[in-house]
């Protein structure tokens, strides 16, 4: 695949894949946060909100150096 064909996919996948986690983030928090106390509240909502950096960061990285299936001839 071509870099910059990569790097399209990626960011077409890196924005749905941040909305879609957003919001199911929000409703989960909304639905099982409401009679929790502020603190596990904001605990909640600080895991969630940093947690989506990890798969965002391994697509970024997929953006930057795809998949080898196969080694280089000349890499020893």
């Amino acid at each position: 695949m071509t870099n910059p064909a990569r790097k399209f996919i990626g960011m077409t996948v890196l924005v749905i894949f941040v909305i879609v986690y957003a919001f199911v983030a929000m409703v989960i928090g909304d639905m099982t946060m409401q009679t929790a106390s502020s603190v596990i509240r904001f605990a909640y909502f600080a895991i969630a909100g940093l947690t989506w950096t990890i798969p965002a960061g391994a697509i970024i990285w997929w953006m930057e150096h795809g998949f080898r299936l196969s080694r280089r001839p000349d890499a020893d």
